[in-house]
């Protein structure tokens, strides 16, 4: 005789909270058909479903996020960067208070590298009449932004193939909740024997599954545009694994809408916009925004990044700007619809050469409207280039007004989307960079709104 088990899981919802009504509509129908069959249900989020450029978010702190988790009945969660180093430790520390699930994560320690936060846990185990289902998690490395929140986090794929060993001997079935992309994904199943992968990170898709090695992978894409479900079917008497399923279900063709989902959307931005109509500043004049001249808005940033950071100069794209500020009150949430992206402040140590180089290449004509994507950017093109204590004279560039010595050291101020490698290889390997965080653009717009 056979029973099925069915998963359900969700991954990088990043706040797309217009999604979530449908989802979880879903979810609920499908689990109570489950539940009158007799067959057991599990749902689980693989992480990213917090992201600060929702109104909502930033308002709370994602604790809007845990509560409709906990509406939904999700059985556990992993964390994903965007919880991880976009939220200040004490309020990472936070956000699961009344999370009604476990919060799983093998690779997330304390600052000594030894001791767990008390909110986490590396494994969970679940039951499913005489079958026991254990669950594993673990999420992406980037060390540099952790430790400088006073984390500490592991190689994951390490703290993984120790759990996954030690759960094999305890457990009928092993889950992975994987934050760490398709690639690791696929390199963490040909070296361990997890039976089922629930992936995300790289926003992948897999629509009716991928087998490596006789794992079985699962990933739902990103902003919930879809909603996985896994079926594992098992001899009732032996519990021995007959089969592994997955598909993907696309939200706004295959998920019904419930009856309120216009007013749970319509609820997402009004209370959004309510928790952050906090006033900041009262302005005396406009500061206007244009991506391809130059205007006062983007250009007060660059200066206050300078300040912030202590450079000697400073650049941003204008892109990064997504509105302008009206003369009369300002709001944080202002704030927050001009600058959503969760981008920090960079310092950059770099020789002269390096710096004119970098200067050089940001003059290219291809930068204005440039579409540009992720790296925590919440815009859409990339603008022109906006410059403090930078001058072009002729073919040669001048800081304070003096010319480039070639020799000398500089310190650049900038965005750390700009480190990442994808647009200016001397920013990228630079070897000595300075993160600001927990800071995000807007706070540094806001410092230097007050100072006004």
């Amino acid at each position: 005789m056979k029973k099925t088990i069915h998963i359900y899981h969700t991954n990088d919802l990043h706040s797309h909270f217009e999604n979530w009504p449908r989802i979880e509509h879903f979810l609920k129908e499908r689990r109570s058909l489950h539940e009158e069959a007799g067959e057991y249900s599990f749902a689980f989020d693989i992480g990213d479903h917090v992201d600060r450029a929702h109104p909502l978010t930033e308002g709370t702190l994602g604790s809007f996020n845990i509560e409709l988790l906990n509406e939904s009945r999700f059985d556990a969660v992993a964390i994903g960067n965007n919880e991880g180093i976009t939220m200040p430790k004490e309020a990472l520390n936070r956000l699961y208070d009344h999370a009604s699930f476990p919060v799983i994560c093998a690779n997330l320690f304390e600052k000594n590298g030894e001791t767990r936060p008390d909110w986490i846990v590396p494994h969970a185990f679940f039951q499913a009449g005489s079958t026991t289902i254990a669950v594993t998690s673990a999420t992406a490395q980037y060390n540099a932004f952790y430790e400088l929140l006073d984390w500490c986090v592991t190689i994951p794929i390490d703290e993984l193939k120790k759990q996954i060993s030690m759960l094999k001997k305890r457990a009928d079935i092993v889950i992975v909740l994987s934050h760490l992309g398709m690639y690791d994904d696929e390199k963490l199943a040909e070296e361990t024997e997890a039976d089922v992968i629930l992936g995300g990170h790289t926003h992948h898709v897999f629509h009716e599954g991928k087998t490596v090695n006789g794992t079985l992978l699962a990933a739902a894409g990103k902003y919930g545009y879809f909603a996985g479900h896994v079926e594992i079917d098992l001899d009732a008497d032996s519990g021995q694994i007959l089969a592994k399923r997955a598909r993907v279900f696309e939200t706004n063709r295959s998920l019904k809408p419930p009856p309120d989902e216009q007013e749970q959307k319509a609820m997402f931005e009004s209370r959004g916009k309510k928790v952050l109509s906090i006033p900041v500043v009262q302005l005396e004049r406009e500061l206007s925004n244009d991506w391809f001249e130059p205007s006062p808005l983007p250009q007060m940033l660059t200066e206050a990044l300078t300040e912030w950071c202590q450079a000697d100069c400073a650049f941003l794209n204008a892109g990064v700007v997504l509105g302008h500020l009206p003369a009369g009150e300002v709001t944080k949430y202002d704030l927050h619809k001009l600058l959503p992206h969760p981008i920090n402040p960079c310092l950059i140590e770099l020789t002269g050469a390096e710096l004119s180089e970098v200067l050089r290449q940001t003059c290219d004509e291809k930068w204005p409207h440039l579409q540009i994507k992720g790296l925590g950017f919440r815009g859409s093109i990339m603008g022109r280039f906006i410059y403090d204590r930078i001058e072009m004279k002729g073919t040669h560039f001048l800081i304070n007004g003096q010319p480039i010595n070639m020799k000398k050291t500089y310190k650049l101020a900038t965005l750390d989307m700009f480190t990442y490698g994808h647009y200016f290889v001397e920013l990228h390997r630079a070897p000595v960079k300075t993160y600001f965080m927990p800071e995000f653009l807007r706070d540094v717009l806001e410092w230097k709104l007050l100072k006004l």
